[in-house]
């Protein structure tokens, strides 16, 4: 049997429910994996809440690490007892996993379990936009709202390294250290009213070439203030609530902006571009010293989603079975 994190409807926090299961069987191409630890992310909570519909009852999750148990037959990329990581799966809430094995993406020594399963899908994101949604080059200035969060981190630091001038907000002046540790040059309280006009005036006038915002809700709007023209406005999540329609004339000719919705899952469903940056990430992270993971027990996930949604976490979130 397999401890598991079971939601039978939408709902809150509550809805997390431990539940016993049966090992489950392996269909061809597939690996079952012994998690060591388990992320938690924002958009499990969509999940949890049917923002992002999927089929009930549902294991929510979609990135961990841990040990290879068994492979199927036709398994060639990985052997049982490999150390492994892997993002973009649903279904991770759980002791024990089958998943496709090409989704597994083996750990050099240096990379801490526990510090990748909270990291990995996180970097992936960071990644995705750095390179893909936009190619950001020394000189640039890039603008990260909740710069303190997991994700917000990882992008400053990845950002800072690529050379560019990094400014976060964050929400409380708690928080402002937290960020400027992660590679902030500068940060910004999103409670002023002024902060997109404080972010023009850091960038010398012009606007981020790439707006980060994870937090969606009326925040969006203001976040447009930021960019410059012909740049990149990335709509990340909505933790601030949902985000009122946007007309398209908004975008310009006055502002002459971009306006882009990117998925970390489809980035992951990606072969090429789940592996180049799975590999480019593992290799950042040599240089880069994370903030620890705050870590709840499996059976505590309900806890950890009411802290994540309740704002009382910086950094990343693991489960441990």
């Amino acid at each position: 049997m397999s401890l598991a994190i079971e939601v039978a409807a939408p709902g809150g926090p509550e809805a997390l429910r431990p539940v016993q299961r049966d090992v489950p069987a392996l269909a061809p191409g597939e690996a079952l994996v012994r998690h060591d630890a388990i992320g938690v992310n924002f958009i499990d909570v969509y999940y949890r809440t049917g923002l992002y519909p999927l089929t009930f009852p549902m294991t929510v999750g979609v990135e961990g690490a841990g040990i290879v148990q068994a492979v199927a037959p036709d398994v060639s990329n990985v052997r049982p007892g490999a150390r492994v990581v892997y993002g973009g799966v649903p279904g991770a809430y759980a002791e024990l996993r089958s998943l496709p094995a090409e989704k597994l993406i083996q750990l050099p020594e240096h990379v801490d379990s526990h510090q990748i399963a909270g990291s990995f899908l996180r970097g992936l994101t960071a990644h995705m936009l750095l390179h893909e949604v936009r190619q950001v080059k020394p000189g640039d200035f890039v603008l990260v709202l909740a710069g303190a969060g997991g994700l917000g981190q990882m992008i400053l630091r990845w950002g800072r390294k690529l050379g560019a001038t990094m400014i976060a907000t964050v929400g409380s002046k708690a928080k402002i250290e937290t960020a400027k540790a992660a590679g902030a040059d500068h940060v910004l309280l999103h409670s002023d009213a002024d902060w997109p006009a404080q972010a023009r005036a850091l960038s010398g006038g012009r606007g981020a070439v790439l707006v980060c915002d994870g937090v969606g809700g009326k925040m969006l709007a203001r976040s447009m203030d930021a960019v410059r023209p012909f740049g990149i406005l990335a709509s990340l999540g909505q933790p601030a609530g949902p985000i009122p329609p946007i007309p398209v004339e908004e975008l310009g000719p006055l502002r002459s902006i971009s306006l882009a919705r990117p998925s970390v899952m489809a980035y992951a469903r990606d072969p090429e571009r789940y592996g180049r940056g799975a590999a480019e990430l593992l290799d950042f992270l040599k240089g880069e010293s994370l903030q620890a993971p705050a870590q709840y027990p499996l059976v505590e996930a309900a806890r950890a989603h009411a802290d994540l949604e309740a704002g009382r976490t910086t950094g990343s979130i693991i489960l441990v079975p």
